[in-house]
């Protein structure tokens, strides 16, 4: 596992979540670690990034929380993360918590749109699963 150079997507989902057609494969360009509940996942990040150094990317919470959950995970930061909190919601809308400028952090909105954006450009879904979301629509 130390081998592998690749930054760490962590995805935190739950037990009766939709599976998501994850790029897990050695060509992705983020290592995926899969999470089944939220305690280990505070636990990987108040622990595994700032003690064991782990170059961790971005956290996901797939379907896996609620908005005050996500609010908690994020108040609860360790100083040492700069990485990006995705949470996506059971409509696929969700919040985008990212650094800004100066180091704080921001907070976006995020359509289903949006959030397939996010996915396929940091390929974190296959190419199949990216194509299975509903168009984009342009508005005038």
């Amino acid at each position: 596992m130390r081998s592998d150079k690749r930054r760490i997507t962590l995805i935190a989902r739950g037990t009766a979540t939709p599976d998501r057609e994850w790029d897990s494969s050695n060509s992705a360009p983020s290592r995926l670690l899969f999470i089944e509940a939220m305690p280990f996942l505070r636990q990987a990040i108040d622990s595994g990034v700032p003690e064991m150094n782990l170059d961790v990317e971005r956290v996901v919470l797939d379907r896996a929380t609620s908005a005050v959950e996500y609010l908690d995970l994020l108040a609860g930061l360790p100083p040492e993360f700069n990485g990006d909190v995705l949470l996506i919601r059971e409509d696929e809308s969700g919040f985008l918590s990212a650094n800004g400028r100066g180091g704080n952090r921001v907070l976006y909105a995020l359509t289903p749109g949006d959030i397939r954006f996010y996915l396929e450009t940091h390929a974190l879904v296959s190419g199949a699963a990216a194509q299975a979301y509903q168009p984009l629509t342009m508005s005038a």
